[in-house]
């Protein structure tokens, strides 16, 4: 049996500072996972998450 590697597909989101665990709850809640939060170009927070894709039942792809 072969191993199947995960594939992810990722996301990113700015962060509102005063609304930071609401937001990532909501992302949370939808199966996404936090992975980095950075200062974005222009000053504010990004959050980077991601989540394992969804597979094609057919050929194993995502």
């Amino acid at each position: 049996m072969d191993a199947v590697m995960p594939r992810w597909e990722y996301l990113t989101t700015p962060l509102i500072v005063h609304n930071t665990a609401a937001i990532l709850n909501n992302w949370g809640d939808q199966g996404w996972e936090l992975v980095q939060v950075v200062q974005g170009p222009e000053g504010g927070l990004v959050a980077y998450l991601k989540r394992e894709a969804a597979r094609d039942e057919k050929d194993g792809n995502a």
